[in-house]
């Protein structure tokens, strides 16, 4: 059965197939340049009618790339069709022309096809990323927007990311990351690309100068694709669990990471190049102040291999410290305790205990007549077996506290019911 496409010069299609082709030929001459337009514009035609559209698509990028450079000298005498003309007087003509062609995604019939086309589209958007990028990676979007596939998107948005990349024009394409959960769910896609994914984004974060955080952020879920069977083969890949380690401790604002628990990261532990940063990160998480002086003292030249600075080191680990002294039932710290763990003086007591308030490692008050720091509640610098199982034991104390408060409620309202009826009974009876 054969499908009829209707198509007319007023196609935008095929206005665009016009006016690339007269652009390629302008210089051949009149003469030479009809015959060459009128056959790519016939070849446009049949193309359409067939529904061949991966061949209409390589057909029009082939000489679109030509707008870029001989779009100024376009002669007004170039016919072109009024739908054409009203969007190039809204847009630049470069994109305008992808965006006609972008168009040509939605025409194709099925995912392959789709996936077939997008690759053509994309890798052609993407091969001059110096020339316009911020204009390339709206044009990219747009075709993303088009696509219905969640495998041709997912393709989209690795190119986008590269060419954003190349380009020098990642800042347009951070924002995205925010919905990077979303997307996920929309491409359901395979480990290592998600691997690579990660790896990216945190790389583009890195180099953005965004906050540590959000780098770590990406950083530590390339990690987490790891499992306890799949090692840690490469120094690329050994390297960037080093640099999760090193981000962690020069990082001013976090205080908690399950590192140590990921596979990816253990497995450090053993390695004769990287036993130190993992001695290090689980000074951090797990020791005070005294530890890593002691490890500083030994390590001093590895601390500053990796551009750590003692002073702010001692900074965070002081804050550390002051954690894990609130971990006691009480929940009361006496100053003498916080001034001998954190080494510093009598006067500087309050001073360290506010700015962990300030950093929001703990709720707590200061008692200035009794001498003593009580804590409400605490960062956990790390959240593993024990912290639930301790999460486990307050949940039950709730629990049997909610159940007393409900049978109190429940007791004292069918004594007041009892109390009515005695009542209304005893009026009955007089």
């Amino acid at each position: 059965m054969t499908t009829i496409v209707p198509t007319s010069e007023d196609d935008p299609v095929l206005s665009v197939v016009r006016l690339t082709s007269e652009l390629a030929w302008a210089d051949a001459g009149p003469e030479v340049a009809e015959p060459q337009v009128t056959s790519l514009c016939i070849e446009a035609q049949e193309c359409m009618v067939s529904g061949r559209w991966a061949e209409l698509a390589s057909l029009m990028l082939t000489s679109a790339e030509l707008i870029t450079s001989k779009v100024s000298e376009k002669d007004d005498s170039i016919s072109i069709s009024p739908f054409l003309r009203l969007s190039i007087s809204l847009l630049s003509d470069f994109e305008c022309i992808f965006t006609i062609i972008c168009t040509l995604a939605t025409r194709v019939n099925g995912p392959e096809e789709a996936l077939e086309m997008t690759k053509l589209i994309s890798t052609k958007i993407i091969q001059q990323p110096y020339d316009k990028p911020a204009l390339r990676l709206k044009i990219l979007f747009s075709l993303y927007n088009l696509l219905e596939d969640p495998h041709s998107r997912f393709f989209v948005y690795i190119k986008a990311l590269n060419l954003a990349v190349n380009g020098k024009v990642t800042e347009s394409i951070i924002p995205s990351f925010k919905m990077m959960n979303q997307f996920l769910q929309e491409w359901n896609i395979e480990k290592d690309e998600q691997r690579d994914l990660f790896l990216t984004i945190s790389n583009i974060l890195r180099d953005n100068k965004s906050t540590s955080k959000e780098s770590f952020t990406f950083l530590f879920k390339y990690l987490t694709t790891f499992s306890l069977e799949e090692a840690l083969t490469t120094n690329e890949e050994k390297e960037e669990a080093l640099r999760a380690i090193i981000e962690f401790v020069k990082s001013p604002d976090m205080f908690h990471c399950d590192l140590p628990d990921m596979p990816a990261i253990a497995q450090l532990q053993n390695d004769e190049k990287y036993a130190l940063a993992y001695q290090l990160l689980e000074i951090f998480l797990t020791r005070r102040l005294d530890s890593y002086i002691d490890f500083h003292s030994a390590n001093s030249n590895f601390l500053k291999s990796y551009g750590l600075v003692h002073e702010d080191c001692i900074t965070k680990m002081r804050l550390m410290s002051l954690i894990d002294l609130s971990c006691n039932e009480s929940g009361e710290i006496p100053y003498s305790q916080v001034k001998e763990t954190l080494r510093i003086k009598d006067d500087e007591v309050e001073y360290w205990v506010v700015k962990a308030i300030m950093s929001k490692v703990l709720d707590c008050k200061i008692d200035q007549l009794n001498q003593l720091v009580i804590v409400s509640r605490r960062t956990e610098r790390v959240f593993g077996l024990s912290q639930w199982q301790a999460l486990r034991s307050k949940l039950a104390v709730w629990r049997g506290n909610i159940a007393g408060v409900i049978s109190t409620i429940q007791s004292s309202k069918l004594a007041a019911d009892e109390g009515a009826q005695s009542m209304q009974q005893g009026i009955l009876t007089r």
